[in-house]
């Protein structure tokens, strides 16, 4: 199968492309540097030096390539992930999610591609109802800005993705991701703020995080390939609430333990986004694993960062 990855050198993207090429099939992936296409063709990939918000040049390089299945993995977060300065930052991954997703079909549907498989977010899922929620449950479409734009971005997407006319659209909503080259890896930003005490557990602690490992995520794209038609949320088995996960995060990264701070505080130092850690909900994979034939091998977290059970 001939699979055309935009955003390739990402967190998901450097773990997916050498699955795909073990597994037998032709890739071509993009990047916005010329720097990184060495690490492309590292990965086995035929690298694509572009901007993806360029209509013509994503044209040219589907069709020069006519891919079976187009995958659009781009984002563009910082390597600090301050919540306080992530606005324009969202405004680009918004871009991505809604402009670069157009242009991208446009190109799939002139080369006839069969397949789009789109990045999303497991932890948009509206404060209301049940803690651990499936696909279908409301999102937070309302939300504290910038993340507010950046849902609604997202979420156009993901109908930009569904709706592609000839097309069979596959949405896969990860959790938030850990491992290897993300912002839970050792010594990134989080491992950083750890170490300083910057990385409290706010108010009660009781918003709910699903994680999955970035090699799950890769590997739910893989799955994505053949399987699938909607919306799926890929997380691991086991939701957890922050008041739990940040001290085991802290004491697996080697860090003191941190502190509490009350909710009005949080909202003072770290923005309005600081509250959904008390209120997000988590997410179920059961319609991943049914109709994906997807499961992570990272069941849980907790034995990645060594927490008994």
């Amino acid at each position: 199968m001939r699979v055309f990855v935009a955003g390739g050198t990402g967190a998901i993207g450097r773990r997916l492309l050498p699955r795909l090429v073990e597994a037998g099939h032709q890739v071509a992936a993009t990047t916005r540097f010329r720097s990184k296409a060495e690490q492309l063709r590292s990965f086995g990939a035929t690298p694509c030096v572009l901007d993806a918000l360029d209509p013509p040049s994503v044209r040219r390089a589907v069709l020069g390539f006519r891919p079976d299945v187009v995958m659009n993995q781009l984002t563009s977060l910082p390597a600090d992930y301050d919540l306080r300065k992530l606005g324009p930052w969202f405004e680009r991954t918004a871009q991505l999610r809604v402009a670069g997703t157009k242009s991208l079909i446009a190109a799939a549907q002139a080369t006839g591609s069969a397949r789009f498989v789109y990045q999303s977010i497991a932890f948009m899922y509206a404060p209301v109802g049940p803690r651990v929620v499936d696909e279908d449950a409301p999102l937070m479409l309302r939300a504290a800005e910038p993340f507010g734009a950046a849902v609604r971005a997202t979420v156009e997407g993901e109908r930009l993705a569904m709706t592609a006319d000839g097309m069979t659209g596959v949405v896969l909503r990860y959790g938030q991701l850990y491992g290897p080259g993300t912002h839970f890896d050792t010594g990134a930003y989080f491992s950083r703020q750890a170490r300083r005490r910057l990385l409290p557990v706010v108010g009660c602690g009781t918003g709910i995080m699903s994680l999955v490992h970035v090699d799950d995520a890769a590997a739910a794209s893989v799955c994505a390939l053949e399987r699938g038609n909607g919306i799926y949320n890929i997380v691991d088995d086991e939701p957890v609430l922050s008041r739990d996960f940040i001290p085991a995060f802290c004491a697996a990264s080697g860090s003191p333990t941190p502190v509490h701070i009350p909710g009005w505080l949080g909202r003072l130092l770290g923005g309005p986004l600081v509250p959904y850690f008390e209120e997000l909900r988590g997410a179920s994979n059961a319609r991943a694993k049914r109709e994906l034939a997807w499961a992570p091998s990272h069941r849980t977290w907790r034995n990645d960062f060594n927490v008994r059970t």
